[in-house]
């Protein structure tokens, strides 16, 4: 008698990286794969059956685990006072369904002493919830996405400069792709369970990042370091009091070494994280 392949549910899969997680699943062809989104119909992933994943409905979600062994839950991007309750409730839906194993997808930065810490503070709180509730598990803690910085390249390119509050801090920065190859291996792999991986490339000084993009997009760019106070006032009149705290808290983590630590990824992956020469070398060929 064949053995049933496992089934495996990623969650969050309308956002880019439960997207990548799915997809990169998909491609090994060694589970049944399912996609959890709050609305469904707005996913247009190919050949993935999806099911209704809102968090905080118990009831619905616990039926659409049902027959889900693994399930890969994507850390929601709510407030911090929101967000822990909201992963709470899915757990529950994941223990009513019989899930067996949680893999969770968490942060790296300070638990305490920055504006960040907060977001830090609600993801631990759910690690500690799925050990507590006797699942097995397995936990990565992201670094900070590079995507972002390519992304707003056109705003550096109109200022001539990175100007932020890392000062020669550096950071523990990460892709969506990578981190989707990561939680993939850990996903398939019930030998990875029971640890906790920080999932990063080789950290960066954000002079070393403008090297990078001006090798890549052929700028000019330099660094200049700003203050904790005159950054958190930038962003906050650029993106608004909440999500400008936030960001800011993240470069006053930078800023104080939280981010610059030995990554986990190829005991994750099974590979070495790509190089960023490399990553941005395919940016400039592209």
């Amino acid at each position: 008698m064949m053995e049933q392949p496992m089934s495996i549910a990623v969650s969050a899969v309308s956002g880019q990286l439960g997207a990548q997680i799915v997809q990169r699943l998909m491609a090994t062809g060694q589970a049944q794969i399912v996609g959890l989104a709050r609305t469904p119909e707005k996913v247009r992933i190919d050949g993935l059956e999806v099911r209704p994943g809102e968090y905080s409905n118990q009831a619905t979600l616990a039926r659409s685990l049902s027959g889900i062994e693994t399930l890969v839950m994507v850390s929601l991007n709510t407030p911090p006072d929101e967000r822990a309750e909201q992963h709470r409730s899915a757990l529950r839906a994941a223990m009513q369904a019989g899930v067996r194993r949680i893999i969770y997808t968490s942060v790296q930065g300070a638990e305490q002493g920055t504006a960040f810490s907060p977001v830090i503070q609600s993801n631990r709180q759910t690690e500690a919830d799925i050990k507590a509730l006797g699942f097995e598990w397995s936990i990565g803690r992201n670094g900070i996405y590079i995507e972002p910085d390519i992304d707003y390249i056109d705003s550096y390119i109109q200022a001539g400069e990175i100007a932020n509050s890392a000062g020669d801090g550096r950071c523990a920065y990460t892709t969506r792709a990578e981190l989707a190859a990561a939680y993939a291996a850990m996903a398939l792999d019930p030998h990875l369970d029971g640890r906790t991986y920080k999932l990063h490339g080789d950290p960066l000084t954000q002079a070393e990042l403008a090297e990078y993009l001006n090798a890549a997009f052929g700028t000019e760019l330099i660094y200049r370091a700003m203050s904790v106070d005159a950054y958190r006032a930038d962003r906050q009149a650029a993106l608004g009091d909440q999500m400008g705290t936030i960001i800011a808290g993240i470069y006053e983590g930078i800023r104080s070494g939280v981010f610059d630590a030995p990554s986990d990824f190829e005991a994750a992956a099974g590979r070495p994280h790509r190089s960023w020469p490399d990553f941005f070398a395919e940016l400039s060929s592209a």
